[in-house]
């Protein structure tokens, strides 16, 4: 398995919008087991983005999609910060009915 939690910032009132396109191209991903987009609560000029993958080249390999790759530079234009937070090895997820791994 392997996760990434990013946080992305973007210009003011723009947040919504870059949901939008985040919604769009993350569709029939191969390999995404979890794609969760959540707002923050205490700045909303921001964004977190919860991944889980079967592995990383999975990630890798949802970046040449058509639908990811046309998203990027509309994208680009609103966001003002991009920050990977962290890389994870998800090992667990108690939700009935997901996926599921023991270490």
């Amino acid at each position: 398995m392997f996760g990434l939690i990013v946080k992305i910032e973007v210009h003011p009132g723009k947040r919504d919008e870059m949901i939008g396109i985040l919604e769009e191209s993350a569709g029939n991903m191969a390999g995404c087991l979890s794609y969760v987009v959540a707002k923050d609560d205490g700045n909303e000029n921001s964004i977190w983005v919860t991944e889980v993958w079967e592995n990383a080249k999975s990630h890798d390999d949802s970046l040449a999609l058509p639908a990811v790759k046309a998203a990027m530079p509309r994208a680009r234009l609103l966001v003002s910060r991009f920050e990977q937070v962290a890389v994870t090895t998800p090992v667990w997820d108690g939700a009935p009915n997901a996926w599921q791994s023991k270490p």
